[in-house]
């Protein structure tokens, strides 16, 4: 729809809505309002409250100077305008490819006059009119998915939710902003189940709270503005009484989808129903999805624990969280150069006084040192990090610990980092938080969060990088060249100090030192930054993750090398080649909340990272 046919439509839109809100209100919690008077289209009855809503309605369209299709509850199909109207079958009619312009109609109206009919009847103040606008592509059949404007009103509160594709959502003129909430045990769920539903009784039980208002429209429209933070109906909703609701959600930032997680694609009709799944973001949406399949969060039955072993601190908190972890009735294995220092640390005749000095040091996790069990043969727990097999790996370290960590795992195991570095970009809680978020995993309360990873080939060799891959001279102040593709075309060449290929993840770490943007996690893109570039035009691109990029050295006798998220080096030489990536397989980090990245990045940045109480010697 061009914005001139938008225009139009939201004028009759806006006729609809001042002409059946009062004829509405006059019927409210009386007896002829709730008079069941037929069957209608949809086969549901038909109150006369309904039918003094659409013979408004489809008065307005009736003697509109455009011609318009109208999927109505009470009524069903119709070709509406320039005075006229009769029935059709839509999908029979989108398929005609003999009329002319003048005869084909400019917009598809789904409309429920009043969802929460009874509601309205018992003067619950919960019942709205739900109208989408759907374009018209004459010969061929409309779906969902070709609604471009969304009104919901609140006939009761005079509430007005509004969308338009690609422009956001609107509650009374007001942007809208869905709740960020990823926790199920804190959920405000809307919505209807099915009775003898194991999995749904299973969302239910879990949720803080279930509300079941009795009008699909407005729940829809909650999700969207933060009331709720998820709604489904596993009876079927009808596309009528969606249409408007998906784009209002969907243009909120929200997610809706049918029970298996499948985007909606259904055609236009009376007669189209569908399960309807639907939550504030992406993760809670997940969790509630895995459920209703039964599919849900992996339960956590063995724990993996790495740590960095240079300082006294992660050791000993390790020997806690081992502790702690078999306390919980779940399994342990330890990386092997952790378990020689956790034996050694114990056998150590000063062990009293190393616990003592390490909790003055750091008196935020004193208590937390207190009473561990050192009874444990550390040795029999030890495994390769190649061969660890686990459903989560926990790591005490920084980014450092954590990336070198995450090079030797199988990518499939999901990471929970806890920071005792300096910066901490990619761990999930600082050290005082490490309890209550093992409570929260261990209950299932989690979500995996998914990050991009490279893989670099040169010379019929693969390397994977999480973070980025830094090309260099391997002379220092030495400058290379290089000429820089992407998909095959050249998009530069260079004369700098170096080169970076960063993924989002790694856009927080070098990249962002050498200038490049930070970049959220979840977008599907690489960065390429020149370091200290000589030409003064140079600047980073951000390239489409599906791209294949290609680094080939230009000038005869300058090697570089190129190293993996700062854990192995390589050397490429003249006329050589370096290609880059996405990999196949994905890394995964548990979560425990949804403010994770610009929280981290509004901490992380304010005072470079460093901490400012009293350090020792070591840290």
């Amino acid at each position: 729809m061009d914005s001139e046919t938008k225009k139009i439509a939201k004028k009759l839109v806006n006729k609809i809505i001042k002409a059946v809100g009062p004829a509405v209100r006059e019927y409210v919690g009386t007896e002829l309002g709730g008079t069941e008077i037929k069957i209608g289209a949809d086969g549901t009855p038909t109150s006369y409250i309904d039918q003094i809503a659409e013979e408004k309605l489809i008065n307005i369209l009736k003697n509109a100077e455009v011609l318009s299709y109208l999927v109505s509850e009470e009524v069903g199909e119709l070709k509406l305008g320039k005075g006229t109207k009769r029935s059709i079958i839509l999908t029979q009619e989108l398929r005609r490819t003999d009329l002319s312009e003048d005869e084909t109609p400019k917009f598809i109206f789904l409309i429920d006059p009043i969802d929460g009919t009874n509601n309205a009847i018992n003067e619950i103040p919960a019942y709205a009119i739900s109208i989408a606008v759907a374009k018209v592509n004459q010969g061929n059949l409309a779906t969902i998915n070709d609604v471009e404007l969304g009104f919901v009103y609140n006939i009761a509160s005079g509430n007005y939710f509004e969308a338009e594709k690609g422009k956001g959502c609107l509650l009374n003129n007001e942007k809208v902003k869905p709740r960020d909430n990823v926790k199920i045990n804190k959920m405000t769920l809307g919505g209807f189940t099915k009775t003898g539903t194991s999995e749904a009784s299973t969302l239910v039980d879990r949720a803080r709270r279930m509300r079941v208002l009795g009008s699909v429209v407005l729940e829809l429209s909650y999700v969207a503005s933060g009331k709720y933070d998820a709604f489904l109906d596993l009876r079927g909703s009808r596309i009528i009484d969606i249409a408007a609701g998906k784009l209002i959600l969907e243009e909120a930032g929200c997610i809706i989808t049918d029970k298996y997680g499948q985007k909606l694609n259904n055609i236009l009709s009376i007669y189209e129903k569908t399960i309807v799944v639907a939550a504030n973001n992406r993760e809670m949406h997940k969790q509630i999805i895995d459920i209703l399949n039964n599919n849900q969060a992996d339960v956590i039955g063995k724990i993996g624990i790495i740590s960095r072993i240079d300082q006294d601190k992660p050791i000993l908190f390790s020997a806690k969280i081992i502790d702690h972890i078999l306390t919980n009735g779940c399994e342990v294995v330890i990386e092997k150069e952790l378990a020689q220092k956790l034996t050694e640390i114990k056998q150590n005749p000063n062990l009293e006084k190393i616990i003592k000095e390490t909790q003055e040091t750091y008196p935020k996790i004193a208590n937390m040192l207190d009473d561990i069990d050192f009874n444990i043969d550390y040795e029999k727990l030890a495994e390769d990090l190649y061969n660890f097999e686990c459903d989560m790996a926990t790591i005490l370290g920084g980014d450092g610990t954590l990336l070198r960590a995450q090079s030797r795992l199988k990518p499939e195991i999901p990471i929970f980092g806890i920071n005792m570095g300096t910066v901490g970009f990619l761990t999930e809680i600082e050290v005082e938080n490490t309890f209550d978020a093992f409570k929260d995993i261990l209950k299932g309360d989690y979500y995996k969060e998914k990050r991009t990873r490279l893989v670099v080939s040169h010379e019929n060799h693969n390397f994977t990088a999480m973070n980025e891959v830094v090309v260099m001279t391997d002379k220092p102040a030495k400058m290379l060249n290089f000429e820089i593709l992407v998909d095959g075309e050249i998009i530069e060449e260079v004369r700098a100090d170096g080169l970076i290929i960063s993924t989002p993840s790694g856009s927080t770490a070098y990249s962002m030192s050498a200038g490049g943007p930070i970049v959220d996690p979840k977008v599907a893109g690489f960065v390429i930054i020149p370091i200290c570039p000589y030409k003064l035009g140079v600047r980073p691109f951000v390239v489409s993750d599906n791209s294949e990029i290609t680094v080939k050295l230009l000038k005869k006798g300058k090697n570089a090398v190129f190293v993996m998220d700062g854990q192995i080096n390589e050397e490429a030489k003249y006329e050589e080649e370096i290609k880059f990536k996405k990999s196949r397989k994905d890394a995964y980090f548990i979560r425990t909340s949804s403010k994770y990245f610009y929280e981290k990045v509004k901490d992380k940045l304010k005072e470079g990272g460093i901490e400012t109480h009293n350090r020792c010697n070591n840290e």
